[in-house]
């Protein structure tokens, strides 16, 4: 194989340098001569001042995989967040996993062009895990040849990493997993009659600090059911649509961030257009439409979901937006859930909604773990799981941690979900000294 050369630009930015790089890779990996896509990375390396020129220390690779899925990778600047200490071992792979960031879109314009509903969700079928890892694959090859390369994945990314050493364990020399160990057969069901207790309670710890925002959402779920609110970017503003503000809950910042936005929600009795302003940036699916797309089909193996998380949460009335509405209870936010609605209320999937009714009675899904190359796994592995974890249930992820040969979890409730960028490198740190037998 030539030696590969990248053709994007190179700079510099406070003590690194980037290169972009952009790949060619099979829409289906099992059609290598078919449709082709492309698939953006950014390859950000310490610079040492210490050596002239522009040509940094060459160090291993580490290849990030995003939570999502559907959307782009960090975008950064200088050694910010986690990075810094990524930077210290490795030279880092921002991959914009395909249909995100600056690889080929999937979106409401470029699927236009399949004019059936069911070839979008045939082509939308091709972006889950088990794609992605074989794009890194073919990625690798290219960068480091018959050298594997080190893996870390935040969230759905970990999902991806489980999904890396399951299809292609010889590309992994080390994985490093944060809020993302998925159960390896859990059903979307199995999701979210886990996750939609964790949300309830996350809502009566929100209450708990904030008791002044149970009457100020219960007064906005109560207007919006007596009004019709457009947003700022088209979208139908309806009282389920603003329960979904409450994914914010899962974030370490996230309960304060949901309290700035309901205290100034109203102004001379009517909602404030600051106020949906802010709401419509929360809830638009413009910056990621794969997010709404595939969130239920990333669970999938075999069967289909059918709006799984619609279906589960007629098990748990205490969500029923109209008992705030009509009654004195609090109202309760949701979580990490995509319904059917939305593909009615957001103006980016409107045009997909049809296509995403194929995707959630589609069947045959293909399996995205493989148990037994887990147990023959011979990558060191070390993840963080959350314990109190609003979007991967711990539940889930400790018997997924039994389940891989040599990794090594560290189970704590210090951190929330996004830990990883929280802790300014120190979750990272702790892993990769987990993985290396230290810590």
């Amino acid at each position: 194989m030539a030696a590969y050369q990248p053709t994007g630009p190179v700079y510099r930015q406070a003590g690194t340098i980037v290169t972009e790089h952009t790949f060619t890779v099979p829409l289906d990996h099992g059609q290598p001569d078919g449709e082709q896509i492309e698939v953006f990375a950014r390859e950000v390396a310490a610079a040492d001042p210490g050596r002239p020129g522009p040509a940094p220390e060459v160090k291993p690779w580490l290849v990030f995989l995003q939570g999502g899925p559907g959307f782009g990778a960090l975008r950064p600047s200088g050694r910010e967040s986690w990075l810094g200490r990524a930077l210290d071992d490795f030279r880092v792979l921002l991959l914009d996993q395909r249909g995100t960031g600056r690889s080929t879109p999937a979106s409401r314009h470029t699927l236009a062009r399949l004019v059936t509903p069911q070839a979008q969700a045939d082509y939308l079928a091709h972006f889950r895990a088990d794609a992605i890892v074989r794009d890194a694959e073919l990625i690798r090859r290219q960068l480091a040849g018959d050298e594997p390369w080190s893996v870390l994945g935040q969230s759905f990314g970990g999902f991806c990493a489980v999904s890396y050493l399951s299809l292609a364990p010889a590309g992994v020399r080390e994985a490093f997993i944060t809020g993302g160990l998925p159960g390896l057969a859990a059903t979307a069901d199995d999701v979210y009659r886990l996750t939609y207790p964790i949300v309830a309670e996350r809502n009566q710890q929100h209450y708990a600090r904030y008791p002044q925002d149970a009457d100020r959402a219960r007064d906005i779920a109560r207007y919006l059911a007596s009004h019709e609110v457009v947003l700022p970017d088209g979208g139908q503003l309806t009282v389920p649509a603003f329960q979904c503000l409450g994914r914010q809950l899962g974030a370490s910042t996230g309960s304060d961030t949901l309290h700035y936005l309901l205290e100034d929600a109203f102004a001379a009795g009517i909602l404030t257009d600051s106020f949906l302003a802010q709401v419509a940036a929360e809830l638009s699916f413009a910056p990621a439409p794969l997010y709404a797309l595939v969130h239920e089909a990333c669970y999938a193996q075999g069967a289909a979901t059918r709006w799984a998380a619609d279906r589960v949460q007629a098990e748990f009335p205490e969500f029923d937006p109209a008992a705030a509405v009509d009654g004195d209870i609090p109202l309760l936010f949701t979580g990490e859930m995509i319904y059917p609605w939305m593909f009615r209320t957001d103006p980016v999937l409107r045009p997909l909604r049809d296509a995403a009714e194929e995707l959630a009675a589609r069947t045959g899904w293909p399996p995205l773990y493989d148990p037994a190359r887990l147990a023959a796994s011979q990558a060191p592995a070390a993840a963080a799981v959350y314990f109190e974890d609003m979007y991967v249930p711990a539940e889930l992820s400790l018997p997924t941690a039994r389940a891989i040969r040599g990794l090594r979890p560290w189970v704590t409730n210090e951190y929330q979900h996004d830990g990883l960028r929280a802790s300014n490198g120190a979750v990272l740190g702790r892993l990769i000294a987990l993985a290396r037998g230290a810590g």
